[in-house]
């Protein structure tokens, strides 16, 4: 395999290498970059071990670069960073052994040689280093392998699986994240050490291990992470309510599918039209309820009647529990979980400009990434069954269309504001303005009235009537 670099890239290669020559200090360029130019992937992190003081390396090539960038020092772990146009990000580490004890990630460091750091990575392909040294510039070195592992894409620790999962557990996670987005197969040896030492990824903090999961459920095919991570036994240590879906039972000869697996079918189906990592959170979290809601009826079989409700409760507790973010996207996800059965409802009845109104103003903004949900849920293996309802969902989103661009309902604001309300019967907050304020908006999404303030406001003329109110004489 051979490596070709860019015009740029050669440009600050050569630079780094210039400055490691005029300080002494024996230089390479390592791991991910080196493993992603061999595969033709794009990256612009590049890593670089030197043998010595790293943040004097680092400052010294930013004084060689014109303009001169900033270089961000980090000298509790002897780390230092340099951004440069264009997005390339140079990180800079002096080489260095480790040891750990058994009920800590966090090792015992003391300065070292390449081989030395070379065999603290987590895999022989993430192990491969490129020399800038005068007396060997441009030379591979790769002391486990990890060509060949590359050529036949096996994804293989440098050291004992044991010992370098149990170092550091996050490799754990971070070998299934590669599996996943490199299409590699893991290693037998490689494979039984995560499932033996899968206990072990407790003592890693859960904004890492949220970090990995978010970048396995980005990949192309997220499913085959989300498998190996169940099939790990890694996926009931850090996300027990995705594998409590895991199953299907089977009653009177009357069974449902396997939620877990349909789920990690939807997910693959969402991913195939959308990088949006909290619209692939929704399909990870659509049928989260279902275990909760599971209940069998005599001659109907199983249902699972509410699970979006109760699926929707249960996405703040899950996004704390991830230390996920609680904001907008928690918000978004929550939305298209309580909603996600609705469009799919609409495809199995007439379909009345009422009900079709009434999807607009829940779903707002977010009607696109719903339906888009909806569509990734048909998983069923009849392809005929798959295509009806496919057809059936673009009927949906002609009328979704058009009764928008007739009532322009998506995002609506009632004409009439409380405080016109109150205003306009001499009331303060209280329970009958409520009453009114929900009365126009289902007057108006139902089609009794149109979605003016005209008719907005003679209706609430008359709603007060009903309920005994006078207006105050202005």
């Amino acid at each position: 395999m051979k490596i070709l670099f860019t015009k740029i890239e050669q440009g600050w290669l050569t630079q780094v290498a210039q400055a490691a020559s005029s300080l002494g200090l024996e230089t390479y360029l390592v791991g991910g970059f080196v493993r992603d130019k061999l595969l033709n992937r794009p990256t612009k992190d590049a890593d670089f071990v030197c043998v010595g003081d790293a943040l004097m390396l680092a400052q010294k090539v930013a004084a060689g670069m014109t303009p001169r960038p900033t270089v961000s020092l980090f000298k509790t772990f002897g780390t230092a960073h340099i951004q440069l146009p264009g997005g390339w990000d140079l990180e800079f580490v002096g080489a260095r052994r480790e040891s750990y004890q058994s009920n800590s990630r966090k090792p015992q460091v003391e300065p070292g040689t390449i081989q030395d750091d070379q065999l603290r990575r987590d895999l022989t392909i993430n192990a491969l280093a490129i020399s800038l040294n005068a007396s060997n510039y441009g030379d591979l070195v790769d002391p486990f392998g990890g060509i060949a592992d590359l050529e036949q894409k096996i994804l293989r620790t440098p050291l004992p699986p044991d010992q370098t999962f149990a170092d550091d557990p996050l490799r754990m996670m971070r070998t299934i994240r590669f599996a996943t987005q490199l299409g590699f197969t893991i290693d037998e040896n490689t494979w039984t050490g995560i499932c033996q030492q899968a206990e072990r990824i407790k003592i890693i903090s859960q904004e890492r291990i949220t970090d990995e999961l978010n970048k396995i459920i980005l990949a192309d095919k997220p499913s085959v992470g989300l498998d190996l991570l169940y099939r790990s036994g890694l996926m009931e240590r850090i996300f027990p309510q995705l594998v409590a879906l895991r199953g299907a039972e089977y009653r009177d000869g009357l069974g449902h599918k396997d939620n877990f697996y349909h789920t990690l079918q939807v997910l693959d189906n969402l991913s195939l039209n959308t990088n949006d990592l909290w619209l692939r959170w929704a399909a990870v979290l659509h049928d989260i309820a279902k275990p909760q809601t599971k209940r069998f009826e005599e001659g109907h079989g199983w249902t699972f009647h509410g699970h979006e409700v109760v699926g929707g409760r249960m996405v703040p507790k899950i996004f704390t529990q991830l230390k996920l973010p609680l904001n907008e996207h928690m918000r978004f996800v929550r939305k298209l979980v309580e909603l996600h059965l609705r469009p799919i409802s609409l495809t199995k009845e007439n379909i009345t400009d009422s009900a079709i109104r009434r999807l607009l103003f829940e779903a707002g903004d977010d009607i696109d990434s719903l339906m888009m949900l909806c569509e990734a849920d048909i998983t069923s293996k009849n392809k005929q069954k798959v295509n009806r309802y496919l057809s059936n969902f673009q009927l949906v989103r002609e009328r979704c269309r058009e009764v928008e661009e007739k009532d322009q309902i998506r995002n609506w604001q009632p004409p009439i504001s409380g405080e016109l309300i109150m205003q306009t019967f001499g009331l303060s907050p209280s329970k009958p303005v409520g009453i009114i304020k929900d009365s126009l908006k289902d007057a108006m999404l139902d089609g009794v009235i149109a979605n003016t303030y005209e008719a907005a406001h003679a209706y609430m003329l008359e709603k007060g009537k009903e309920l005994g109110l006078t207006p105050v004489s202005s």
